[in-house]
């Protein structure tokens, strides 16, 4: 994945045994071929740079660096370009980046601490970086500027309406209440959907959703009372059976004790985009219906869309596609700005831990983890917090392949072995499922990732070791361009 590894000491009259530095170089910046040159290979030989799986734009290579001072520069689709973010000087050849490897008893002549903490080398596989965010390199956002940023695209989105989200062609799918939930499931997973609006035809209108956490839910009430879900209490169990349940379930009742149902959260084709964007947020909702009747008492109802964030937020990167530096928000790098869930730093506490899993967690700890920290994706990572994969909400529809749910043990199967049995778009290690991004991705970058279709979340990854640092979804950015 690093490409090959350079020994400088070809570079270089190193004596033989000197000892020698794994150092990772890092093109966060795109490009089609990257390479790599400098002092320690005579500036005669180009070392190929390969791209970071899950980010395309970021490009890396391990060279062997003897102790001492070096210079070096990209050669990125037939143009030389140095690092603007990394120590550099001026030089017979132009301006080249600069790194210096420390040996037994040296000093880094000509470099302070300050120096070294600008640079995103990793040295021996270690990240080195401030400890203090705001002691790096970051053009600093303004009270003013942030709230100016804010309130044009609070304007755009108060002037923009849920038609605008409408495709051009399409299918929306609704299920009938009275169909058994095992088939419902089917068909989730089938249509490749997460979700689905409920049709009740007694009543004539929209009563609900169903969606992964309901099936979530089924299986972890059904398997506290000593049995896992049976195919035969799938066959039978209908979607409005479910319903009260869940009702009683979640103890939602009203003064006279029957259990309450939660209204349907919807929305119509001529609400602005911000109110739909809130409906979301404070429902806590994937998706809300966007639902047309033409006659006042709302009968005859029409489903139109579902409207979700990532359709919004399309819009949003449309509209300033070419005026982002309207925005100065947008060209702001996600370390910089308080969005998302991190990982706290040494000494720091973290009042919204990040919840991560290991490949041996089971599924019930996992399923139980999903809804204690109201989440809908919990990253998966190994022994040295890299990332692995994701594992979501969505991905629990899988099990209703092939009745595959009428044999699973919670407690008894892992989060491998559900990856492994799970065919795409629902297998756990299918690493396209997978969406990273770099702390020192802009904002405007993470934006435009979170927009296409089915990518609900980013984890933020070291570069190189893929270490999580943290996870923005959807609502995470909306909540700080709102300001909520």
């Amino acid at each position: 994945m690093f490409g090959s590894t350079l020994d400088s000491s070809r570079g270089n009259s190193a004596a033989s045994g000197q000892l020698l530095t794994p150092t990772r170089f890092v093109w966060p910046y795109g490009g089609r071929r990257v390479f790599l040159s400098g002092s320690f290979t005579r500036w005669t030989e180009h070392v190929p740079l390969s791209p970071l799986e899950g980010c395309p734009t970021v490009f890396q290579v391990i060279c062997n660096l003897t102790p001492g001072y070096h210079q070096y520069k990209f050669f990125v689709d037939g143009e030389w370009r140095h690092d603007e973010h990394q120590p550099f000087v001026s030089g017979n050849g132009g301006v080249v980046n600069t790194i210096f490897i420390t040996g037994p008893d040296m000093v880094p002549a000509g470099f302070s601490p300050e120096t070294l903490g600008r640079s995103n080398m990793d040295v021996d596989d270690v990240f080195v970086r401030p400890a203090d965010p705001s002691q790096e390199t970051i053009p600093r956002l303004s009270g003013v500027d942030l709230e100016m940023s804010r309130h044009r695209i609070s304007v755009l989105l108060s002037t923009r309406t849920a038609y605008e989200l409408l495709p051009e062609s399409g299918k929306v799918i609704a299920l009938d209440v009275n169909l058994p939930v095992k088939q419902a499931f089917h068909i989730l997973y089938e249509q490749g959907i997460p979700l689905a609006p409920l049709w009740d035809f007694g009543k004539g209108q929209f009563v609900g959703v169903l969606g992964p956490l309901d099936f979530i839910l089924i299986l972890r009430e059904l398997g506290t009372h000593g049995s896992n879900l049976t195919e035969e209490e799938l066959e039978t169990h209908t979607i409005a059976a479910w319903k009260e349940g869940k009702a009683h379930i979640s103890r939602q009742y009203d003064g006279s004790g029957r259990p309450y149902p939660r209204p349907l959260v919807q929305v119509g084709p001529y609400d602005n985009l911000k109110d739909v964007a809130l409906k979301i947020l404070q429902n806590k909702v994937a998706a809300v219906p966007v639902i047309f009747s033409s006659l006042q008492d709302g009968s005859y109802p029409q489903l139109l869309h579902l409207a979700s964030l990532s359709g919004i937020l399309k819009c949003i990167c449309r509209y300033f596609r070419h005026s982002s530096s309207s925005l100065p928000i947008l060209q702001q790098p996600i370390c910089s700005i308080p969005l998302g869930t991190w990982v706290p730093r040494i000494g720091e506490s973290s009042s919204k831990p990040l919840a991560t899993l290991k490949p041996h967690a089971s599924l019930g700890s996992a399923l139980s983890l999903l809804v204690q920290a109201e989440v809908s994706s919990i990253p998966v990572v190994d022994d040295n917090d890299s990332l692995i994969d994701i594992y979501s909400r969505s991905d629990i529809t899988a099990l209703a392949k092939d009745k595959a749910y009428a044999q699973i043990h919670l407690d008894d199967m892992t989060v491998h072995q559900l990856g492994q049995d799970a065919s795409p778009p629902y297998g756990i290690f299918n690493g396209q499922r997978c969406h990273m991004c770099l702390r020192s991705d802009s904002l405007v970058k993470v934006m435009e990732r979170l927009a296409n279709p089915g990518v609900r979340r980013l984890v933020i990854v070291e570069a190189g070791s893929k270490r999580v640092e943290g996870i923005i979804s959807l609502s995470d950015v909306f909540q700080f361009l709102l300001g909520l």
